[in-house]
């Protein structure tokens, strides 16, 4: 299947959407911006993509083992073996093309290998598409390759379906780290970093779409905005001098209308 497609950043109207199902008021998009923060850190650099416009993704070595009754662990012990960690960030689309060959070699079809990864910005993994609203794990991953919204939506869905929305709502963080992480969650602080991310975007510094969508455009056409977080930094500033220089438009490093809209039109149109 076709990973990439127009990789269209999140919009106003599907964070809406996504808070509307979780029952969170637009002052309170904080809680959900400090799980995507804290949760996807060293997954994604802020943003639902790669520069390729694939979604991020990690393959789950055991996941794919239990998926497929563990056919290939002695033949693959890198797709379904009991040893090793994930590997770099680049190599997950290439193990999991593998994974889906050996798959569908078998007769078991695409899921095996679509439920052992974790996709988008907020990581759902493949087996949890009944969850996040999709009665397979294709139909979830055709929807998140189309655009951030998507994403979002299934998270905000898995959260509802596993009654994490009532602890992000009263900012349980312990709570909330125990049922998205398991028991484990305090080897790595989970609730912790939530509270203090939390705090930092209920402080007044919630992403800016727009420049978050600028951002986002900037790392698909080949500039290095930096991370995809709507704020306008030294990285982004450079970023769009050099695409404004490109564009013809006057080289500000700010995001007016001209530049936004030369930047959605060859990004996303």
């Amino acid at each position: 299947m076709q990973f990439a497609a127009k990789a269209i950043p999140l919009s106003r109207q599907g964070l809406a959407a996504a808070l509307d199902v979780l029952h969170l008021g637009a002052g309170e998009a904080a809680a959900l911006w400090c799980v995507f923060e804290v949760e996807t850190s060293g997954v994604t650099q802020g943003f639902g993509f790669r520069p390729d416009r694939r979604p991020e993704i990690l393959f789950e070595r055991h996941k794919f083992r239990e998926f497929t009754a563990g056919r290939f662990n002695q033949s693959h012990p890198d797709l379904s073996g009991s040893q090793g960690g994930y590997g770099t960030l680049a190599s997950q689309y290439d193990k999991l093309e593998r994974a889906l060959k050996l798959s569908q070699e078998a007769g078991l079809g695409d899921e095996p290998a679509l439920k052992s990864a974790s996709w988008g910005i907020g990581q759902v993994m493949g087996f949890n598409h009944q969850a996040a609203g999709y009665a397979s794990a294709r139909q979830m991953v055709e929807a998140m390759v189309q655009d951030e919204d998507a994403q979002v939506m299934a998270v905000a869905r898995f959260m509802v379906h596993g009654g994490l929305d009532k602890a992000l709502r009263n900012k349980d963080w312990e709570r909330f780290a125990r049922l998205y992480n398991g028991a484990t969650f305090a080897k790595n602080q989970y609730d912790i970093k939530l509270q203090v991310q939390y705090a930092r975007f209920a402080g007044g510094s919630l992403p800016d779409l727009e420049m978050r969508a600028a951002q986002a455009a900037l790392l698909l056409l080949g500039y290095s905005p930096g991370k995809i977080d709507g704020i306008l930094g030294r990285r982004t500033r450079d970023a769009l001098r050099a695409f404004q220089l490109g564009a013809g438009l006057s080289a500000t490093g700010e995001l007016n209308s001209d530049t936004y809209a030369a930047l959605w039109n060859k990004a996303f149109a």
